[in-house]
C-alpha cells in the first residue's frame, strides 16, 4: 500500500503540532504540510496537492465550511475529512450532505484518524456511529439554512425528540407516553430548552428553533 500523503488546516499552532507527532507514528501516512488558515490552504494547494485533506471549522477569516466550498470547486476529486470540536448532529448532517469524506471530533484517538484517513483514501467516506446517527437525524429535520459555526445552543437527542414533539403542539403528558418518559422528565426538558434558546414560552421556542435551524421551516 502506498503512503497516503495528508495536509492539515488549523488555526491553532499547538494542535497542528501535535496532529504531525501523532501521524508521524503512523507507517501508512505523511502529513506533507499544515498551515493556519483558509487562504494559506488554498495558495499551497497550488503547488502541493495530498490524499486527504484534514480541515477544521473555526477559524478566522474564511471558515471551513467557506474554505471546504471554495477547495471543493477547485479541487473536487480532493478528499476532506473534517476534525472538529463541533458535535452537534445539525452541523455533522450538514456538512455530510455537503460533500465532505468525513467528520471526525478533536478528541477522537490516534487509531480511530487512522482508520478515518485510510478509509476515506481507499473508499471516498468514512462513517462512524455518530455521523451516521446525525444523517438519520438529518432527514428528519431537513433545514434549507445552514448551521452556524459559533453557535453556542446544543442540545441532547431526547431533547431534540421533545422540541419536536413540543413543535407538533403535543402537551407534557402526550409527549411522555410517545417517549415513555415521565411527565415530570418532559418538563424539565421544556424548562431546559426554553434556557436554553433565551425564552419564556412555547410559542418563542418554536419560533428560535426555527430560526436556528432546529425546526424545519
Amino acid at each position: 500500500m502506498k503512503i497516503i500523503t495528508t495536509a492539515l488546516v488549523d488555526d491553532h499552532a499547538l494542535f497542528r503540532e501535535g496532529i504531525d507527532l501523532l501521524l508521524s507514528r503512523v507507517e501508512e501516512i505523511e502529513l506533507i504540510f499544515d498551515v493556519g488558515s483558509g487562504a494559506a490552504l488554498l495558495e499551497r494547494l497550488k503547488t502541493q496537492m495530498p490524499d486527504v485533506l484534514l480541515l477544521d471549522l473555526d477559524m478566522p477569516d474564511m471558515n471551513g465550511i467557506e474554505t471546504y466550498q471554495r477547495v471543493h470547486d477547485l479541487y473536487p476529486e480532493l478528499r476532506v475529512l473534517v476534525l472538529t470540536m463541533h458535535k452537534e448532529e445539525r452541523m455533522i448532517a450538514y456538512l455530510m450532505e455537503l460533500g465532505v469524506n468525513g467528520y471526525l471530533l478533536k478528541d477522537t484517538n490516534r487509531e480511530e484518524l487512522k482508520k478515518a484517513i485510510i478509509t476515506v483514501y481507499q473508499y471516498g467516506m468514512y462513517y462512524n456511529d455518530r455521523t451516521s446517527q446525525a444523517l438519520l437525524g438529518g432527514l428528519k429535520r431537513k433545514t434549507k439554512t445552514p448551521p452556524k459555526l459559533g453557535q453556542e445552543i446544543v442540545l441532547s437527542r431526547r431533547e431534540q425528540q421533545v422540541l419536536e414533539l413540543i413543535a407538533e403542539g403535543l402537551s407534557n403528558k402526550e409527549i411522555g407516553e410517545k417517549l415513555f418518559i415521565s411527565t415530570r422528565t418532559v418538563d424539565g426538558h421544556r424548562t431546559s430548552l426554553l434556557q436554553k434558546f433565551n425564552v419564556h414560552n412555547t410559542a418563542k421556542l418554536i419560533m428560535e428553533a426555527v430560526r436556528k435551524g432546529f425546526l424545519p421551516e
